[in-house]
């Protein structure tokens, strides 16, 4: 998300969670899980917009399930913005299951001003369902080590957030989700944040298809919005904005290939305000209390994003 300073607002890209709009939210999706189907905002740099392919059970089952992807795409999309500087990424995200208990962790390599070796998450909930509704109720800590805070700034981004969704079939063929996130201390920088979004997709007919390849086509919508940042900040409120994605997953057995476009509506002169760009370039619209120089970003413009990632249970 961010971290504004006053008199040169520097955020620390990162976001918060929730299942939605613009990229991720959190839960493997199998076929005993529906919940997850549509990614709805969660970080996390190769989930999927669609579920992958669940294999086949070999021998007797087991109390515990566990799933692990590992993957890479052409840039780090978390809700419209990149937390990659639009540079490749890499990541990998594992899951153990229980019943309707949920624990996860996930590794992801970023480029934040922060500079961290990367990003870390540990999280976990339950996924109760009632008739044909899926819930998710969860929470997760994010964590990226060995950062260099800017000048001024002792703290460092790590944060915690709390999540909520829900997820069912309508008339058998349309998925449709919907959620809300909230985190006390945004990337640790003093401000609440809150996040609501909803997506839909629907499975493409197998007759349009190779054979041995299914393929989804998914889209969400969110909206963001935050409270006050601490006074060494800057004292301000980040700047509340509006993102959305849609694209198509394929998968080969336990192959997926996701293809999207995702987008914001941030001025480039608040995506500054908001990820604190390092090479962000003057010419902007000038305000005098979050952006004194003008400073402009592309960290939140519209980008097309290809993931490919490898999934097994």
């Amino acid at each position: 998300m961010i971290r504004a300073r006053a008199g040169c607002t520097c955020v620390a890209a990162v976001a918060l969670w929730l299942g939605s709009a613009s990229d991720n939210l959190h839960a493997q999706a199998n076929a005993e899980n529906p919940g997850g189907l549509i990614d709805l905002g969660a970080l996390g740099a190769i989930m999927l917009q669609a579920p992958a392919a669940a294999p086949q059970q070999v021998g007797p089952r087991s109390p515990v399930e566990f799933s692990f992807s590992a993957g890479f795409a052409t840039d780090y999309i978390y809700r419209g913005v990149t937390l990659s500087a639009h540079e490749p990424t890499a990541g990998a995200e594992a899951e153990a299951v229980l019943g309707i208990l949920y624990a996860s962790a996930s590794v992801a390599r970023v480029k934040l001003p922060s500079q961290p070796a990367a990003e870390m998450s540990w999280g976990g909930g339950v996924r109760p369902k009632l008739g044909n509704v899926q819930f998710d109720f969860g929470a997760t800590y994010y964590a990226y080590p060995n950062e260099m805070p800017p000048p001024g700034v002792s703290a460092g981004i790590d944060y915690w957030e709390a999540v909520a969704r829900a997820s069912t079939m309508l008339g058998g063929l349309l998925r449709v989700e919907g959620g809300f996130g909230y985190s006390p201390n945004i990337s640790n920088t003093g401000a609440w944040s809150k996040y609501a979004a909803v997506g839909a997709g629907f499975d493409l007919p197998g007759k349009m298809l190779p054979a041995e390849i299914s393929a989804s086509v998914t889209g969400s919508v969110g909206y963001s919005w935050f409270g006050d940042q601490s006074p060494a900040l800057g004292g301000f409120p980040l700047p509340a904005y509006l993102n959305w994605n849609a694209g198509v997953t394929f998968t080969y057995k336990n192959f997926n290939l996701d293809l999207r476009y995702s987008g914001t509506d941030l001025s480039k002169e608040n995506c500054f305000v908001f990820t604190g760009d390092p090479a962000a370039t003057p010419g902007g619209q000038i305000n005098p209390l979050t952006n004194p120089q003008g400073l402009t970003s592309n960290w939140c413009s519209t980008t097309f994003v290809a993931k490919f990632s490898y999934s097994f249970n």
